[in-house]
């Protein structure tokens, strides 16, 4: 195969089994087709990445639900904290992941693991018990030796706040209000950096950031309300669900990213039939 396929779902929002996110959606099943839309793929992926959010409370019950619909899964899959999560919690409900063992003895949810000839960083630009985000020297430090060890490798960083304004005004408030500007100077040293992706707006954004394209991903349930004004409504609604694939060409050696609907939908249907385009 010619290929490598990251997929990325974010801001899952898992409550316990029977709860309702805000009082008013259950996001598991919306997760469970998630995984079947996941499985289901005509290229089987080589990861899944998870930037933040996945649970509403940070709590074990919600961690232990996660777990069980996460496992149908068949793939390696990496998760990172978002403003939702409790980083320790999430560390103790899934021992069996060893890239996430150092966040016991350390104060962040930071790695890099292979996925085929790519390296996926993450890095951990959530606070507990804040909504905003933050990337401190001492995290940016950390990046910055990643990518100095990593730099004869193509590299996507995932991350939970989207390092740029996103223009929907709510959002931004809460968005990452330290170390954008350094880290957009930093990424700037590096030309294998092929993505930035991120979480936390439950839409698909894209815009050119330190030399590279820095993303976000729409949620597996609800979306974040498109409004475009700086006093827009803090709200949410059932557009249709997607996630990302992020495909390595091997021998273009790019990335090329897609957005795939994850509900049902008919088709597919032949273009062409007996040679001949269908009239």
């Amino acid at each position: 195969m010619n290929q490598t396929l990251l997929v990325q779902i974010s801001d899952l929002h898992i409550r316990e089994p029977g709860r309702l996110a805000y009082g008013r959606i259950n996001t598991a099943p919306y997760l469970e087709k998630a995984v079947v839309a996941i499985n289901r793929l005509p290229q089987t992926p080589d990861a899944v990445v998870i930037t933040g959010d996945l649970t509403d409370f940070g709590r074990v019950a919600e961690y232990e639900h996660l777990r069980d619909l996460l496992a149908p899964l068949t793939v390696p899959v990496y998760m990172l904290p978002g403003n939702h999560d409790e980083r320790h919690v999430l560390t103790q409900c899934f021992p069996q992941l060893d890239y996430l063992e150092s966040t016991l003895a350390n104060q962040y949810t930071q790695y890099v693991v292979p996925v085929g000839p790519l390296r996926l960083i993450a890095l951990d630009t959530s606070v507990i018990g804040q909504s905003s985000g933050v990337l401190c020297a001492e995290r940016l430090a950390w990046l910055e030796q990643a990518l100095i060890d990593n730099a004869e490798h193509p590299v996507v960083i995932a991350m939970h706040h989207p390092p740029f304004n996103t223009l929907i005004g709510h959002m931004d408030q809460i968005g990452l209000l330290q170390g954008g500007p350094e880290l957009e100077q930093l990424l700037r040293r590096f030309s294998n950096i092929e993505r930035v992706i991120c979480g936390h707006l439950h839409r698909p954004i894209s815009t050119r950031f330190g030399g590279t394209i820095a993303s976000t991903c729409p949620a597996p349930a609800h979306q974040v309300c498109l409004d475009l004004s700086p006093t827009a409504e803090s709200a949410w609604c059932l557009e249709p669900p997607a996630m990302q694939i992020h495909a390595w060409d091997h021998q273009a050696r790019r990335l090329v990213s897609h957005l795939a609907l994850i509900e049902d939908f008919e088709g597919p249907y032949p273009f062409h039939e007996g040679g001949k385009l269908i009239d």
